[in-house]
């Protein structure tokens, strides 16, 4: 029902209602700071916008970072490349060329896929959150999914950024896996001892990824339209599906 409001003329009421308020305008900049404090006015602003300039610039950012952690990647990415390689060859010695030649490979797999992995991986991840969404009855666009996951990707950016810090602070000469880095359970596992499909599992516990899955249930009870307890188990299961490429990989 309207709220009537007095009428400049004789004091009488005027039943015509007042204008809705005007949203307030944001840029991508306030929306790149606000996801840190204020995610739900985010997704409020974003859901209806096109998710394409912020994916960029988080692919830019995440590429960038890479590339400047180079050197404490390298390590972690000839250990990785070593253990798949004696997994695969079954007990066949490789030579030392064969290993520089993998590693060559490795480096350069690594850099292109930095660039290229994030925008699609972002991409696929809107995806899965707008199918789960779907089995908790959300009424969010596929657009606005994309956008949940664009900005669910920020947390990525300040996780390369704390490898850096990492890199400066301590000795991470025994680090021998991507978990190494990681602020969360997969840290305290050798690579070398524990079963693969562990330590997919438990790798994806760690704050940055807890981060993201945060993130991905306020967006969608904001652009799904539903309660924050059905988007937090609809999340939950999002973080469930991104260790099945991990797992799949290890029974390999």
């Amino acid at each position: 029902m309207t709220e009537p409001t007095v009428s400049s003329r004789d004091g009488e009421l005027d039943s015509t209602p007042a204008p809705p308020p005007k949203q307030e305008k944001a840029s991508l900049l306030d929306d790149f700071m606000d996801i840190f404090y204020a995610p739900s006015a985010v997704y409020a602003r974003r859901a209806n916008k096109s998710f394409w300039v912020p994916l960029l610039i988080i692919t830019v950012l995440i590429g960038v970072i890479f590339i400047a952690n180079r050197d404490l990647l390298e390590p972690i990415m000839d250990a990785e490349m070593t253990r798949a390689l004696a997994k695969s060859s079954s007990g066949t010695q490789l030579t030392p060329e064969q290993m520089e030649a993998g590693r060559k490979f490795t480096g350069m797999f690594a850099t292109v896929g930095a660039f290229l992995f994030t925008p699609v991986g972002i991409l696929v991840l809107g995806l899965v959150v707008w199918l789960v969404g779907k089995f908790f009855d959300a009424k969010q666009t596929l657009n606005a999914a994309i956008v949940v996951a664009t900005f669910a990707y920020v947390p990525r950016i300040v996780e390369g950024v704390v490898s850096r810090v990492q890199g400066v602070l301590i000795d991470t000469s025994s680090f021998n896996s991507r978990y190494s880095f990681s602020l969360g359970l997969g840290r305290f596992f050798d690579a070398d001892t524990t079963s693969p499909i562990l330590l997919a599992l438990i790798g994806r516990i760690d704050v940055f990824t807890i981060w993201v899955t945060v993130l991905i249930a306020i967006g969608l009870a904001v652009t799904g339209k539903i309660s924050r307890g059905r988007a937090a188990i609809a999340a939950a299961i999002v973080w469930l599906a991104g260790a099945l490429p991990l797992v799949a990989s290890a029974l390999s």
